[in-house]
């Protein structure tokens, strides 16, 4: 995410200018853009115009707008943010008052306006204007006749291709069709990669399987690079890891980042971290149930007492439309830091935020037990 402006007052109100250069940065904006914030950017929008005959011609027009925020909603197939609110400024073609879905999208720049930027949005803005921050893995799950092609970003998972073939069965006379089948489904995977992957960015290319069919498609990805000399490959071949996996959809993600080969390789991305956290949290569960709970009121009631050693919560808590709610999960964040806590937050763009959801959103590892949580009436 490019910065271009910042200017926050003491008070904590003022604006920044983004512009979003890539799908993580619009997720960026999505959690950053909260219910009564003001949004301004140039949009598109269809309009009727009277021609010479008389009659009237659709024409699309280019309109600097501002709308006071009620709901965004995040298309991370279409990749464009769409944020949906009251016009705040008068022209010819919007009434003022009237509601508009503004369209945010690569590389178009908007201008983002809070009374308070608190300090969840801070440091948010932060990461998401830092090269740095971005660590990005390219994970290949693949099984004989599906594959997966996974960009695993800062922020979010996204699918950057799924091939699909059919694969008789290799037995018999039928060997020849099997090996001919196999080769081409490889191909279609093969170009897929090269589509989809900018090697030279990358950190790590993880194919995982569930039998040895990473190990036969990593092969075929030797001998077609060097064949057709395609440097990006065969300069990046170290980056390769070859892992086991349940299955070539995207759940098995999460056991792929957490074996112990890949995890010393992609150490310092967001999603291995998550995965880490979570690994912790269940494996505190059960063989010292005590030192964990889920859910708003356990969480609190045990950070009441002090307890907190490390918080697990996702991102999608803080795009709570009720204010209260969410200055709330802003300031339990702040307390558990400053009582010496560790806070990870968690994508639900990613499968481990994902699975945190399922579980409420919210979950902490205990400093010592606490027995009498159970009985906690919510």
């Amino acid at each position: 995410m490019k910065l271009v402006k910042k200017r926050i007052a003491a008070d904590g109100s003022g604006s920044v200018k983004l512009v979003p250069e890539e799908d993580d940065d619009l997720w960026n904006a999505y959690n950053l853009i909260a219910k009564d914030d003001q949004v301004s950017a140039v949009t598109m929008r269809k309009v009727q115009r009277e021609n010479s005959s008389g009659g009237r011609d659709a024409e699309r027009v280019r309109l600097k707008l501002e709308v006071l925020v009620e709901a965004t909603e995040f298309d991370n197939i279409a990749s464009v943010l769409r944020i949906r609110g009251k016009n705040l400024t008068e022209n010819d073609h919007v009434k003022l008052g009237a509601y508009h879905t503004l369209e945010i999208d690569l590389q178009r720049a908007f201008v983002l306006t809070k009374t308070i930027w608190d300090n969840w949005a801070l440091e948010l803005l932060k990461n998401a204007t830092d090269p740095t921050a971005n660590a990005d893995v390219v994970a290949v799950l693949i099984d004989e006749g599906l594959a997966h092609i996974c960009l695993v970003g800062q922020n979010m998972t996204t699918i950057k291709a799924r091939v699909e073939a059919s694969i008789p069965r290799k037995r018999g006379a039928a060997i020849a069709g099997y090996d001919k089948a196999l080769n081409k489904f490889f191909e279609n995977v093969f170009q897929a990669l090269v589509r989809s992957v900018d090697f030279t960015l990358i950190r790590c290319i993880i194919l995982a399987s569930p039998g040895f069919t990473k190990d036969q498609f990593f092969d075929y990805i030797n001998l077609e690079s060097t064949r057709r000399e395609i440097r990006a490959i065969i300069e990046n071949k170290s980056k390769f890891i070859l892992a086991h996996s349940s299955s070539a959809y995207k759940h098995s993600l999460k056991e792929v980042l957490g074996s112990p080969s890949v995890a010393s390789r992609i150490k310092d991305t967001k999603a291995a971290q998550e995965v880490r956290a979570l690994e912790q949290f269940f494996n505190m569960l059960s063989t010292d149930p005590l030192r964990a709970t889920y859910g708003p009121a356990h969480v609190s009631a045990a950070h009441d007492r002090f307890a907190v050693q490390t918080l697990l919560i996702t991102d999608a808590l803080f795009r709570n439309a009720d204010i209260p709610t969410r200055t709330r999960y802003v300031e339990l964040v702040e307390s558990v830091k400053e009582k010496g806590g560790n806070v990870h937050v968690f994508s639900s763009m990613h499968v481990s935020g994902e699975q945190l959801a399922q579980m409420t959103g919210i979950a902490a590892i205990l400093r010592y037990p606490l027995p009498d949580l159970e009985d906690l009436e919510v």
